[in-house]
């Protein structure tokens, strides 16, 4: 006696609806939500206060030491328009480089995808760090004595929006490396722990030795602050910025993170 298999029923297959990526990606971010903001203490003011207490105290330090910032008359300003892009792209890129981590437990089910991961964790942030962002600087120019500011839009949003694209290519790389290779998270943490420095972040770009100019140029974080600031400071004019260099510096290794992800995530979600 042979024991045949069953033909395969087509029918039995999971089907995709119209619907089911943004019902995920909802569901994900929701779950995000509430384990991420709702349990811990604060909640949301603490993804607030977070980027308030680093500008504030920076302000403060290097306002006892300087008479003025590089740029502009208020600290607080100077320092916000570069630490909030350069948030934007910390945060995020740290969210989705864990995302299937995060995620896990729902990603064995067929409908949930890794990509419904990704999204979710992009989304969420991008949408946490731009509303953290207006805030902080309403509450600045609000609060504080600063002259008058025509803002051009165009470079704020263009450093933003990069600096979120940058960290959709970095965290997409890190959450393959991240869940098969733990040493690499410790060391990308002591690697880009001094990026806040490096980052002109504390100073501007023009301030610099010819040699650090030459080899900073690289890091594609200060072409984001750079931009940022000339959107707030209409006589700053950063001829150094290049968006083009900053998007083929994103796209590069989320190429290649999206590439391996396909490949090896259902592997990653057993190990």
């Amino acid at each position: 006696m042979t024991i045949t298999e069953a033909p395969f029923d087509s029918s039995s297959r999971p089907r995709l609806t119209r619907f089911q990526l943004p019902r995920a990606v909802i569901a994900l971010m929701i779950r995000e939500m509430t384990t991420t903001y709702g349990r811990s203490p604060g909640g949301y003011v603490w993804a607030l206060l977070q980027p308030l207490i680093l500008i504030t105290f920076l302000s403060y330090v290097f306002g006892l030491i300087q008479r003025s910032p590089s740029l502009g008359t208020s600290f607080m300003v100077f320092y916000a328009t570069a630490i909030l892009p350069f948030r934007m792209f910390a945060a995020v890129s740290g969210q989705i480089a864990t995302s299937i981590q995060f995620s896990k437990a729902l990603l064995v089910y067929p409908r949930v995808t890794f990509i419904d991961a990704l999204l979710a964790r992009f989304l969420l942030g991008v949408l946490t760090n731009t509303v953290v962002s207006v805030v902080i600087l309403t509450g600045i120019y609000a609060f504080q004595d600063t002259r008058p500011m025509l803002l051009d839009f165009g470079p704020i949003l263009t450093a933003f929006s990069l600096a979120a694209f940058l960290a959709v290519g970095v965290g997409v790389l890190n959450c393959y490396l991240f869940s098969l290779l733990p040493l690499y998270r410790i060391a990308w943490g002591i690697f880009t722990g001094p990026l806040l420095i490096l980052s002109a972040v504390l100073y501007i770009y023009e301030e610099l030795p010819s040699l650090a100019q030459t080899v900073l140029w690289w890091n594609p974080l200060i072409h984001l602050t750079g931009m940022s600031r000339s959107g707030f400071f209409s006589y700053y004019n950063p001829e150094y910025v290049s968006p083009v260099y900053v998007a083929i510096f994103a796209t590069i290794p989320m190429f290649f993170g999206l590439l391996l992800l396909r490949r090896y995530y259902r592997y990653i979600l057993y190990i």
